[in-house]
């Protein structure tokens, strides 16, 4: 066999032999790459993402387009030769596996966690935009879970209203750690509350609730020896009480990142007019009660994906701008927002096409 033809070869055996161990090498990466973008204020699967039903609403049009991140599983391992296909594909991003899944998530806590996250989301979604608009919400401070194996299991359950601690009126989710902390511990601490079933009932009639329960629980020591803090083992959180019915209909996603287009979509249906005047804005931040927007994960894929899908504006968090502005896709222009008020302010110039001002995003955030 001539040299020439053995190199050859033998290059090129070794290459399939290279290309047989990097399908067969786990790698310890993810990768995330863009997902789908879904109009809040047009229909998904057949029915209109936001439903209101007691208020009336108006018509509106364009887009308010909430922005999604695709992401391989928990479960899932990466191999070699795919983790530098994403390294060197544009559109894609190949980040360590604990960047998306710290201490050993698995699919199924990963999952769970996003649907909360995305409940959650949704609550404050429609906080903001009702607060916004100078509509009442009722706030009321629960319990969110209660910890296997704490004082508190068996005596207190999610959903439960915390009226009080102690006789002290509980105003704020972290009123309640403050009180149980003030205690050693080994001493008891008693919660006022409304039970879960009472306020469910309660909500469904459009009362207020009647039966209220004191419930006296012995305090244990956290886990961390050295600060010996008295905990019963619930975490605390609020729920809310809305003036009329809002539901939205979206599967199949999760997280907290679409709150900011959610408050945007409800406020623009509960209001005269169209707050995008036809345009295409896409979008993503979480969003608070109080109409705060925060950062997320993934924001060049979510760019990316929503100019594909045709937006020319993106609302994008503050604390986000620096990282997006790295790599805007082609006719896309991003906006600063760093609260709902910020958005309804960028939406008005951009319905009105005066856009010169609006606050752009840059690299040196």
């Amino acid at each position: 066999m001539p040299r020439r033809t053995a190199t050859m070869l033998a290059s090129t055996l070794m290459l399939i032999a290279l290309l047989c161990a990097g399908v067969f090498i786990p790698v310890p990466y993810s990768e995330m790459s863009p997902g789908p973008t879904v109009n809040t204020l047009g229909e998904h699967d057949g029915e209109p993402v936001l439903q209101i039903s007691g208020r009336k609403t108006y018509a509106t049009s364009g887009h308010l387009n909430m922005t999604t991140v695709r992401v391989t599983s928990a479960d899932y391992r990466m191999n070699l030769v795919e983790a530098v296909y994403g390294w060197l594909a544009h559109d894609n991003k190949v980040v360590p596996h604990d960047t998306l899944y710290p201490d050993g998530k698995t699919e199924e806590q990963s999952t769970q966690e996003n649907a909360e996250e995305f409940s959650q989301s949704q609550e404050s979604a429609k906080v903001a935009a009702l607060k916004e608009l100078d509509i009442p919400v009722q706030s009321w401070v629960i319990v969110s879970t209660v910890v296997k194996g704490t004082p508190a299991e068996g005596k207190l359950h999610a959903g439960d209203v915390i009226k009080a601690v102690d006789s002290t009126i509980v105003k704020e989710p972290a009123d309640v750690a403050k009180l149980v902390t003030k205690h050693k511990p080994g001493q008891d601490v008693v919660f006022t509350i409304v039970p879960a079933k009472e306020q469910a009932a309660a909500e469904k009639e459009r009362r207020t609730p009647t039966k209220t329960e004191k419930v006296t629980i012995r305090t244990a020591e956290s886990d961390d020896s050295a600060a010996k803090r008295a905990i019963v083992g619930i975490s605390a959180g609020t729920d809310h009480t809305f003036p009329f019915t809002i539901d939205i209909k979206l599967a199949d996603v999760g997280g907290p990142s679409a709150g900011l287009m959610f408050a945007l979509g409800l406020y623009d249906k509960l209001t005269p007019g169209s707050l995008t005047g036809g345009k295409f804005v896409a979008g993503t931040g979480t969003i608070d009660d109080d109409g705060k927007v925060g950062p997320i994960g993934g924001i060049e894929m979510k760019t990316v994906g929503a100019r594909e899908k045709g937006a020319q504006y993106f609302l994008t968090p503050a604390d986000n701008c620096a990282t997006a502005a790295r790599d805007v896709p082609e006719g896309l222009t991003l906006v600063k927002v760093d609260t709902i008020g910020d958005a309804l302010d960028a939406l008005k110039d951009i319905r009105s096409g005066d856009t010169a001002d609006l606050p752009k995003c840059t690299t040196k955030e």
